[in-house]
């Protein structure tokens, strides 16, 4: 059996992929998972089951109904004035255009901070826990300050202002992924040092390094294996390499579940299982089906606890190959009789296991750490750095060509939506508060549409192409949400991932809080970042979004009650609604209130 070029593991229920890093058993850093698999997005044309889809010329009808909206805002508009459109948001787009494009290139340049950073770090110069924390934190927060004063002094547009605090809020979780990652890869490079020496220590107490290698030799399944054929021992049910650890729960085999948070020590165990599987599979040379087989059989050995995930299962899209050279090998000591030298070396290897990438080009931590590899990193459109992403193999120009002209396009079509149907209803203090609420329903839902489109099908598309970023999942089907926890999870997938691991996962692990608490914790922060980019676009203080966006957590427990959980219909319906008044009304409580 071999293992895909993107490091996954062929089943016969898919393609399997669990990501890095996990925690061992003795560190206190927990991270969350998230997994990088190759996959298209929902929308693309390219995408086999997005084509074949029954619904699919729904999607046709949009793009028309849309295109005839536009034309006729275009005649209304030269019949009542004698232009196509006035442009007076395209004056107000354009303004400052020079002072914003150098602004936001001294932002992207000031992120170049990470790299010195960082090799600082890996040569130990600076330890990251926790004197390298305060100076990343306040590193980050200079930056969004600098932005904030700068915008405010400028007195900016309110696009001019809203695009370079939004950039710079991108750019700082992207920074802190990168600092935050690879100061705790140092952390464990040095623990493992120390586990080392441990072993090392522990070795010699029972002989010396080279008795304790003869020890584990003998203690080995191969050796087990040998005896077994000469009649010398009694044939276990199972005593492999591969064999999960005891009291381990089983995941249901073709489980299709694709996630986010786990436990270390389960995942330690799926990914050793399944790496011992397909080489097991290698050497035996058995064919295709049973290697696979062979694969899924061992994946189907471990599970999280209940209402946890741990990997993402995808129908085969891409061709095998074997694995690199440079492959992790298990560690000649596992086999030690001497339960203290095994744990160990188990230990040991869950800490040289997580500074380096899954494959293929078996990355390794600090050789990541170059400009290259930064500069690399910045236009991959994801928010959480790892040390190795699945990649396609070549640019495709046509591709590029395609969504170029789909951002050209649909941008033109959100102009003319703001332009024609929002702008001219901008609510005032004597306007009818309902009317204005139906006046712009429609309108802004529409721009949002066209603005979901065009920033995660378009712009995210066509940065991975260029990027040679394989995962196009950016997004999933969250007009299907019948909540407003799903919607969180899966319309914006790149920030979902970055509040899921650095500061969901991070809380937990840090400050010892329930689910919960860190629940609550990420919601507040994403609250007050949403309400930070309102109060610089409209130099108002009003905490109208922040207070929404902290509604949905009692919203969220509503719809787990079982009565309207399972009335799907309903939690959509509800869904829609509360997207459809949530737009105008903030937007009729900031401008005119």
């Amino acid at each position: 059996m071999e293992r895909t070029p993107s490091g996954g593991f062929s089943t016969t229920n898919g393609t399997l992929y669990v990501s890095k890093p996990f925690r061992s058993r003795t560190s206190k850093k927990m991270r969350a998972m998230v997994s990088f698999a190759p996959r298209k997005s929902a929308f693309d044309i390219q995408n086999e089951q997005s084509i074949t889809n029954e619904f699919r010329g729904f999607f046709t009808l949009f793009w028309i109904s849309i295109f005839i909206l536009a034309v006729g805002a275009y005649v209304r508009s030269f019949e009542r004035s004698g232009y196509f459109l006035e442009l007076a948001f395209a004056r107000l787009m354009s303004r400052n255009a020079v002072s914003l494009a150098i602004s936001d290139a001294v932002l992207v340049l000031s992120t170049g901070f990470c790299v010195p950073f960082a090799k600082a770090v890996s040569k130990g110069w600076i330890r990251y826990y926790w004197f390298g924390v305060v100076i990343q934190h306040v590193f980050q927060t200079f930056l969004l300050a600098v932005t904030v004063t700068w915008t405010s002094n400028q007195h900016w547009p309110w696009v001019q202002s809203g695009f370079l605090t939004l950039h710079t809020l991108v750019m700082i979780m992207k920074m802190h992924s990168y600092m935050s990652t690879n100061g705790y890869l140092s952390y464990a490079h040095a623990h493992a040092q120390q586990l080392l020496a441990q072993l090392q220590k522990a070795a010699n107490a029972q002989g010396g390094w080279q008795k304790a290698l003869s020890d584990a030799k003998a203690n080995s399944p191969e050796a087990h294996d040998e005896k077994e054929k000469e009649g010398e021992l009694t044939p276990s049910v199972s005593n492999t390499a591969s064999s999960p650890a005891v009291g381990t729960p089983a995941v249901p085999t073709g489980a299709d579940v694709s996630t986010s948070y786990i436990d270390a020590d389960a995942a330690s165990t799926l990914r050793q299982r399944l790496v011992a599987a397909t080489n097991a599979a290698q050497k035996a040379g058995t064919n295709e089906e049973s290697a696979s087989k062979l694969v899924s059989e061992a994946a189907a050995a471990v599970k999280p606890s209940p209402g946890d995930t741990v990997m993402s299962a995808h129908p085969p899209a891409i061709s095998t190959d074997s694995d690199s050279p440079r492959a992790p090998t298990p560690h000649p000591l596992v086999h030690h009789p001497d339960p203290t030298i095994a744990d160990l070396v188990r230990e040991y290897s869950e800490l040289e296991s997580e500074l380096t990438s899954m494959g293929p080009k078996y990355v390794r931590w600090p050789e990541n750490i170059t400009w290259k590899d930064f500069a690399v990193y910045q236009l991959i459109p994801t928010l959480v750095y790892e040390l190795e992403y699945p990649r396609t193999d070549k640019i495709r120009p046509l591709y590029v060509f395609e969504k170029t002209v789909a951002t050209f396009g649909t941008f033109a079509l959100l102009y003319t939506v703001t332009e024609a149907f929002i702008l001219p209803l901008t609510p005032t203090p004597d306007q009818s508060f309902p009317k204005s609420l139906l006046d712009l329903a429609l309108p802004f839902m529409i721009a949002y549409l066209l603005l979901f489109y065009l920033i995660f099908e378009c712009i995210c598309n066509a940065f991975a192409e260029l990027s040679y970023f394989a995962d196009r999942q950016f997004y999933e089907d969250w007009w299907n949400s019948t909540s407003w926890d799903e919607f969180s999870r899966k319309w914006n997938k790149p920030v979902h991932t970055f509040l899921l691991r650095h500061v969901y996962a991070s809380s937990i692990s840090t400050y010892r809080i329930s689910r919960g608490s860190a629940m609550f914790l990420t919601f507040l922060l994403s609250a007050a970042v949403h309400e930070l980019v309102m109060v610089i676009v409209t130099h108002k203080i009003r905490m109208y979004l922040f207070v929404m966006q902290l509604a949905q957590i009692p919203l969220i427990f509503i719809g787990r009650i079982p009565a309207i959980k399972q009335n799907k219909l309903l939690g959509n319906i509800v869904f829609w609604i509360g997207l459809y008044a949530g737009f105008p009304l903030l937007c009729v409580a900031y401008c005119a209130y």
